[in-house]
């Protein structure tokens, strides 16, 4: 697996040199640009919109374009050269527990291997240090002409560098909440009970079912044969629906899903102030008359 970038992981004085390496694969069916009259690709070039001329990598450089409309170029070298101290370094921080952290802010995940042997020890150790810690790394570093916020964290054996966003760049999402909605004690309850039935620690057998039926769709026309058809049901419609029905059916699938007893047991309602039988009330209306007095 090729290396995208290498330096090192500065924790106070201690340094390991690492390479970086992407932690996942897109696995998405990719597709390709054709001219539907002759099926032949389509391919995109660029062109110079002064001569108009297709030009080549080595002809193209990049630059700011200011208010202006002047072109300040701007070379790989200079890029490189730039006085950023974490231009070739993982610069560790800080350390917080990793709830704190806002998942909003992450972004992709990428391993950092140990670049050599004189590696082994300090990448170890540093690894060690942050399972007995149970804490995360906020660390600096400059990839991609940037310099970001990372989490190095432990995953399994290995250190993962997760890039993070920049405070200000999350949006505040005040505007688009919904406003406040009335909800009673049991609809949250059986809210939090269907959450619990459809509890997994499990997610190896998920699959993509969309990239699934794509490949199905291309097997077949490639051996000449139909694709297969959607089944016709057509989408929930969008309607106010009773929620609590609708939460007490959602659990009783779920559990019925997993084997489990699928019974939905009723909520148990506060208990209602009692009120007086009829001897009672007789006896109280009884003793609230007045005594007859014999003539």
């Amino acid at each position: 697996m090729p290396a995208i970038w290498s330096g090192t992981i500065s924790f106070g004085l201690v340094s390991i040199p690492v390479r970086v390496l992407a932690a996942t694969e897109d696995r998405s069916v990719r597709f390709r640009l054709y001219h539907l009259d002759d099926l032949a690709r389509v391919r995109v070039k660029k062109v110079c919109e002064v001569d108009e001329q297709i030009v080549t990598g080595s002809e193209i450089g990049r630059g700011y374009e200011m208010p202006d409309g002047r072109v300040i170029p701007v070379s790989d070298e200079e890029l490189d050269s730039m006085p950023v101290p974490t231009a070739r370094a993982i610069e560790i921080v800080g350390f917080v527990p990793e709830t704190t952290i806002d998942p909003v802010q992450l972004g992709t995940n990428y391993y950092l291997a140990a670049d050599g042997p004189v590696a082994a020890k300090p990448y170890t150790l540093i690894r060690e240090a942050l399972k007995r810690s149970s804490k995360v790394a906020v660390a600096r570093f400059a990839m991609r002409n940037r310099e970001r916020l990372g989490l190095l964290r432990v995953y399994g054996d290995a250190l993962v560098l997760t890039p993070m966003r920049w405070p200000d760049e999350v949006r505040d999402p005040a505007e688009l909440t919904p406003g406040e909605a009335e909800l009673s004690q049991e609809e949250i309850q059986a809210a939090v009970d269907l959450m619990e039935s459809m509890t997994t620690e499990d997610l190896s057998g998920f699959s993509d079912h969309y990239r699934e039926a794509l490949e199905e769709v291309i097997r077949a026309k490639a051996e000449g044969k139909r694709p297969p058809k959607a089944s016709g049901e057509e989408a929930p419609a969008r309607q106010v629906v009773d929620l609590m029905a609708a939460l007490k059916e959602s659990v009783r699938k779920a559990q019925q899903s997993r084997g489990e007893d699928a019974t939905v047991h009723e909520m148990p309602q506060p208990p209602a102030a009692k009120r007086p039988t009829a001897t009672k009330a007789a006896a109280k209306k009884t003793s609230g008359r007045k005594p007859h007095r014999s003539a």
